[in-house]
């Protein structure tokens, strides 16, 4: 038998199936996102004047919108309140993982249509939760750790094996974010010959900034190196997709893929990130766009490294117990 061409490896590697945990992690992180920001937005009262039009006691005149923002008669309240409180209702089903498809689908219609509304209020965080809501609708992430899995089992957890490519593209998704957003700083700021300044000016804008920074003139040549390092980050970030293409194939010879291999960078890269975002959202105001792209790093781990970790947190949480029966951190009685 003829062995399968690139096409053929390449359809075989995305009809591969897996079971459903990172998706469901990743699941749980977008509907926790989006119901802390819905949550925010009513607390602090800033839903009138952001999605409200100006005739309604908005701060904007708000004539476009998405088609059933129009069908509901515009930024009104009478449509805002109802597509607010549908898009919480479901964020919180879909987070404690009930309805499957169908609940995620009229999150994500929820979502397009509220962000449609007023888009100079939003940013690209909007595109990248409503991106991953689209591969939700497209997987069964409510196969396990879900209120669907219960039901369907008696049991929160299931192995009931999902089909890996949308885990595959929410990886490529961020992968792409990253490298075209690192491709994208081309201004002098980012590079040594302006000084490597970027995050210096990020951090003193006062429509960004979360208190006042004006400190980091005294560590400027600090925010330099973070200024350098995420540049070299995020657009070196596609290499990660190399990584996991040594790791799907690791049975095959090369020292450049045993290395990649024995090193896994990706943890390198997403201990970087973790450390980027959380600077970020700890310094500066820009919405849910930290952990938005946070929660795609939840894909990029399978279901038994998940595993690996759980059993790796259960022996060191039982580990004292056992030396206070006399055992080793092995197992075994002592002496």
């Amino acid at each position: 038998m003829k062995a399968p061409g690139l096409w053929g490896r390449f359809v075989a590697r995305l009809a591969h199936k897996e079971p459903a945990t990172p998706l469901a992690l990743f699941r749980i992180a977008v509907a926790s996102i989006l119901l802390g920001t819905f949550s925010d937005m009513v607390l602090t009262g800033v839903v009138p004047p952001v999605w409200f039009d100006v005739d309604h006691g908005g701060a904007y005149s708000l004539r476009g919108g998405q088609w059933l923002v129009a069908a509901l008669g515009g930024a009104r309240p009478e449509a805002v309140w109802p597509l607010l409180g549908l898009s919480m209702l479901g964020s919180l089903l879909l987070l404690l993982g009930l309805g499957g498809r169908v609940t995620t689908f009229v999150v994500l219609q929820g979502c397009i249509a509220l962000f449609s509304i007023n888009p100079s209020a939003g940013g690209g965080h909007d595109k990248l939760l409503t991106n991953a809501l689209w591969l939700l609708v497209l997987s069964p992430a409510t196969a396990t750790l879900s209120l669907d899995a219960r039901i369907r089992t008696g049991a929160w957890r299931s192995d009931r094996a999902v089909a890996a490519w949308p885990r595959y593209v929410a990886i490529f998704q961020i992968a792409l974010v990253y490298g075209l957003t690192g491709i994208q700083k081309l201004g002098a700021e980012w590079m040594p010959w302006g000084g490597l300044s970027a995050l210096y000016y990020s951090l003193l804008l006062p429509s960004w900034a979360r208190f006042d920074l004006s400190f980091i003139a005294w560590i400027y040549p600090l925010t330099q190196l973070a200024t350098a390092l995420t540049w070299i980050w995020e657009v070196t970030w596609p290499s990660v997709l190399v990584a996991f293409w040594f790791r799907a194939t690791w049975q095959r010879p090369g020292r450049l893929r045993a290395l990649s291999n024995r090193l896994d960078w990706r943890r390198l890269y997403v201990l970087i990130g973790i450390g980027v975002h959380l600077g970020i959202w700890a310094t500066m105001n820009v919405g849910p766009f930290s952990f938005a792209s946070m929660a795609f790093y939840l894909c990029l781990f399978h279901h038994d490294e998940y595993g690996a970790l759980v059993q790796r947190l259960r022996g060191w949480r039982q580990q004292p117990e056992r030396l206070q029966q006399g055992q080793t951190p092995e197992g075994p009685p002592a002496g």
